[in-house]
């Protein structure tokens, strides 16, 4: 029995205008139109969902999604943003009540400076407490903390009836709705358990490995030492230089490694902010020759070892933050973040995989590889034990697609899976192999919403 917090099907309330808009992912591919509904009240997202038609609607935070999950073509998307109140903060248990269009970056400067930390981040801050249930998103230290929704103690859920759940931890709805990319309803509010800290800083260590097999060794051995760990990995390195990475890895620093002048205000949260990237940006810019480039320098610029550096939070986690419109850079063509996970013990399969990439020559600067831990509940959360890979590649490389077609059947041959999140073309016939509990979410939503009130282009690609 799910329990159920109000209803407000009986509700008069005036919806806010609409507008017609085209809406596209982070990748700016694909793009859809769409109503975009902007609620400013619970009793008003109400309304707009069962206002929203034939083609049902969709909830959208920031557009951090790269793909179509927060897209609904012909039907409605309801703009959460503007439910972004912080209800309560219990400073000291440690958790945070808020509403779901609330952004982490909204949450550390609050948060901060009482001496806590969202518990997951992934490389933006700026995605809404509701994307990161959604999307269960993941970062740096899943194999410490394993992803957002682990830390998320209930949520209240707007569903296709018209009622508001409470859904509580562990429950079939909550499994459901963590990863379930906004299928089983809108998420309003949510309470969070947040990571203690005692400085806005964090200490770094970072070193080159010199080739695919030398990184996953490094990681292996010594990821349990560290809460968050990641690599920068150049898939344009061929030969014996397959796979060399700049592995970066870190903890928060504690108030004693501060410097007596940083000590003064060691929560302060000052993230660094350069200017926008231009609204136009040549087609062709990152080719292989500029990204090869870059590779090269980022590599032999990278310290051979480094322990101990002081960064601030923003620079350790959200790098490309600091640069507003960072996805420009690929051109109107826009990209396609790719990203896999295979589990402990397909390593040939990480192998062969990055050996394509670099012969394919891929330009890709903004590749990464992590190792997961312990895989999460919710049952379409990406993450399970094993090493993932994400990469960033101009959406007009010419056979992109069969490419990545071809890397999704090594993907599902080895057990693995790809990250809905991200994702903008994956066929659905691979969909059940890599997410063996699609059939109970199918069923589960079946139940809670026949009608398909709740819909997107991702959810009608995929047959979810």
């Amino acid at each position: 029995m799910i329990p159920v917090l109000c209803t407000l099907v009986g509700a008069t309330v005036t919806v806010m205008p609409a507008d017609t808009v085209s809406v596209t992912g982070w990748g700016r591919t694909a793009p859809t139109a769409a109503r975009l509904v902007r609620p400013r009240t619970y009793e008003e997202a109400a309304a707009a969902v069962r206002a929203c038609g034939a083609r049902g609607s969709i909830a959208r935070g920031l557009g951090r999604a790269y793909g179509d999950a927060a897209q609904n073509a012909g039907g409605a998307v309801l703009d959460m943003t503007g439910l972004d109140r912080i209800h309560a903060i219990d400073a000291d248990g440690g958790t945070v009540l808020c509403d779901a269009g609330v952004s982490l970056h909204r949450l550390m400067e609050v948060l901060l400076p009482l001496g806590w930390f969202v518990p997951v981040t992934p490389g933006t801050r700026y995605v809404t407490v509701g994307g990161a249930i959604g999307a269960d998103i993941h970062g740096k230290n899943h194999h410490v903390s394993g992803s957002f929704a682990r830390h998320v103690l209930s949520f209240e859920l707007l569903t296709a009836d018209g009622r508001i759940r409470t859904v509580g931890h562990g429950t079939p709805l909550f499994d459901a709705t963590a990863g379930g990319m906004g299928l089983t309803g809108v998420i309003l509010t949510a309470t969070v358990r947040l990571q203690p800290v005692e400085t806005a800083l964090m200490s770094v260590d970072t070193e080159r490995a010199a080739d695919l097999d030398d990184l996953m060794a490094r990681l292996t051995a010594t990821d349990h030492r560290y809460r968050y760990s990641v690599a920068w990995i150049d898939l344009l390195a061929r030969g014996t230089s397959l796979g060399r990475s700049v592995l970066t890895r870190g903890e928060h620093a504690p108030l004693d490694a501060l410097p007596p002048r940083a000590r003064r205000h060691p929560l302060a949260f000052r993230p660094a902010q350069f200017p926008s990237a231009p609204s136009f940006v040549p087609e062709g810019l990152l080719g292989r020759t500029t990204v090869g480039l870059f590779n090269e320098l980022w590599y032999r610029k990278a310290p051979r070892a480094r322990a101990g550096e002081l960064q601030k939070i923003s620079t350790f986690f959200h790098p490309l933050d600091g640069v507003p419109h960072w996805n420009r850079v690929y051109g109107r063509g826009g990209f396609v973040q790719y990203q896999f996970v295979v589990g402990h013990g397909q390593e040939e399969a990480l192998h062969r995989i990055v050996r394509r990439i670099s012969e394919r020559r891929c330009p890709s600067f903004l590749a990464v590889l992590k190792r997961f831990g312990e895989a999460d509940p919710g049952w379409l959360s990406f993450p399970v034990p094993g090493w993932t890979l994400a990469l960033d590649v101009p959406a007009n490389l010419t056979g992109l697609g069969a490419f990545l077609d071809e890397l999704d059947e090594e993907v599902a041959a080895a057990g693995g899976r790809v990250y809905l999140a991200k994702d903008a073309r994956l066929r659905p016939e691979l969909l059940a192999g890599m997410y063996p509990r699609i059939a109970e979410f199918r069923a589960l939503r079946q139940e809670l919403d026949p009608a398909r009130v709740f819909t997107s282009d991702l959810s009608r690609r995929l047959d979810l």
